[in-house]
């Protein structure tokens, strides 16, 4: 998902020739490129190695079968359609088989995510009609609403969205920033076989994070 350190030494002590991650490894344009630099020092370090890299961050948000669609299929969600502002519908809506606690949606989500906790805000209803958007979705819980859910999951929030949860009656689930978007890695590790059969492609995770309790 990112190109960090410990990934960028993977690719080297491995000879890779291309590390391909979701997040940007330049987000921030680059004055200079010296190793002085935290994330020059990375380009340099893959430059030196003769090491591409590939990012792609909103668009594979919003491509069909990116991020948000990969996201709502692992959840079995069906009659999934975009949903957010007009020009930037990059979220997904859909529909459960039948109508589900929220502790036991919540359960599913930390199931298919592989997430060791999600926060959940109840607002008081059933989980059935589902909108999700992987990563930090926190402005979106409004057109969530508008797009008809009752239950909206996003990698993270504001903490006043999850306390006028129960006010909106909308269920909000926040299930990490890294554990809602990294499942599209491994359809791009799918998508990249299926394009050459010849490739050698390997999955490494770059959570840095813990949770501690």
């Amino acid at each position: 998902l990112d190109i960090t350190g410990r990934v960028i030494d993977a690719a080297i002590e491995g000879e890779y020739d291309l590390v391909i991650s979701h997040h940007p490894l330049i987000f921030v344009p680059l004055k200079a490129v010296t190793p002085m630099d935290f994330t020059a020092n990375k380009v340099v370090r893959l430059l030196c190695a003769g090491i591409s890299a590939m990012s792609f961050h909103t668009r594979l948000d919003a491509v069909a079968g990116g991020v948000n669609d990969t996201l709502a299929e692992a959840l079995g969600l069906a009659e999934v359609r975009p949903f957010g502002p007009e020009g930037e519908q990059i979220g997904r809506i859909g529909v459960l088989p039948a109508p589900v606690s929220l502790d036991e949606f919540a359960a599913t989500v930390r199931r298919v995510t592989e997430a060791k906790a999600v926060r959940v805000a109840d607002g008081g209803r059933p989980v059935h009609h589902v909108a999700v958007l992987g990563g930090g979705g926190a402005d979106e819980v409004g057109a969530a609403m508008a797009a008809g859910a009752d239950t909206y999951l996003t990698g993270e929030f504001k903490h006043h969205n999850l306390t006028d949860a129960p006010d909106l009656s909308i269920n909000l689930i926040e299930g990490g920033h890294f554990h809602t978007e990294n499942p599209v890695c491994r359809r791009i590790e799918e998508m990249l076989r299926e394009l050459d059969p010849t490739v050698t492609v390997d999955l490494m995770i770059s959570d840095a994070v813990r949770i501690l309790g």
